[in-house]
């Protein structure tokens, strides 16, 4: 197992309250040894004007999964995961059903992680896009000195 604890998806499933990834519908499914897999339905929530999934929303399954990955492998009482680049090839086009991310490591250092999201139609089983991203491990309180700096204008 490569996380930090035992995490199971009632943990993850209470970790997520109001943010992007509720109001477009996405739901945790499954914690492996070594992997994490989550859902996203094809609706008006993730939809571009023409009827199909958009790359945003593939993005932003990607990024779900792969930053909350990335921090189940971490001390969050000490350090922070924070995306830094994220690439989606966009597939194949969906008009309805579930998506279906799953979000393995591809390299997992002290400082940086490197996680791919394979998605797949649920229906069909049927490769949608992939996607990789970039995340960097910093410590706590890291970011909120930052924010203060900018804030402050310094």
């Amino acid at each position: 197992m490569i996380w930090f604890t035992d995490y199971t998806l009632d943990h993850l499933t209470n970790f997520r309250g109001a943010n992007m990834g509720d109001h477009i519908g996405f739901e945790f499914t499954k914690v492996g040894p070594d992997f994490l897999e989550g859902t996203l339905p094809v609706d008006n929530r993730t939809t571009q004007p023409f009827g199909i999934l958009h790359g945003g929303a593939s993005c932003v399954l990607s990024e779900t999964l792969g930053s909350v990955a990335a921090w189940m492998t971490i001390d969050p009482d000490k350090f922070r995961a924070v995306g830094l680049e994220i690439n989606c090839n966009h597939i194949r086009a969906v008009t309805e059903g579930k998506v279906i991310g799953h979000c393995v490591p591809l390299h997992k250092g002290r400082r940086t992680q490197v996680w791919q999201t394979d998605i797949t139609e649920e229906a069909t089983g049927k490769r949608v896009a992939v996607s990789r991203l970039t995340v960097a491990i910093i410590e706590q309180g890291t970011l909120s000195t930052q924010k203060e700096a900018v804030h402050v204008g310094k």
